[in-house]
């Protein structure tokens, strides 16, 4: 099953979860509605003709306008892998978590989180991972300012 028998199968089974499809990249991948993510991830699991029991990573995206997020999945059972990516508004980018589908969510929401502000709704532990609690702001943000000092150190490379 190539990447576009997958959305149309996607498409076919979950029509408003699943808004377009890119093949003009070096690795095809399916739009889906954020709001709708946990279907979409659960049926692409537990779907024998799928079974995408594999999801190798969560990561952010700044676009400046917009987030994306993107979910990169593997089938182990029938030898392919796909990406999905869910469009968030820069002002309030909030997706419903998917650490209880695929536990390895987990930590990727949280560098997620921490490094670009997205938040998993949901997410059973969702702080930062990386920096400090009282850091200020998300540093992969591509209109984060980065800090002169940090509780009195300087940060002038």
């Amino acid at each position: 099953m190539e990447a576009k028998e997958i959305y149309d199968a996607l498409k076919g089974r979950l029509p408003d979860a699943v808004v377009g499809f890119h093949d003009q990249t070096v690795d095809p991948y399916i739009v889906i509605a954020p709001a709708r993510v946990r279907e979409v991830l659960t049926l692409l699991r537990d779907d024998p003709a799928l079974k995408f029991e594999m999801l190798l990573l969560v990561s952010g995206l700044d676009w400046r306008d917009r987030f994306e997020v993107v979910y990169h999945l593997t089938s182990l059972t029938h030898g392919r892998r796909i990406a999905l990516n869910a469009t968030l508004p820069h002002d309030d980018p909030h997706i419903p978590s998917v650490a209880a589908i695929y536990p390895t969510a987990n930590w990727h929401e949280r560098e997620t989180y921490d490094l670009m502000g997205i938040v998993f709704d949901g997410h059973p532990d969702l702080r930062r991972i990386f920096l400090p609690d009282d850091w200020e702001g998300h540093p992969l943000r591509k209109d984060y300012v980065f800090p002169e000092s940090y509780h009195g150190i300087s940060n002038n490379l």
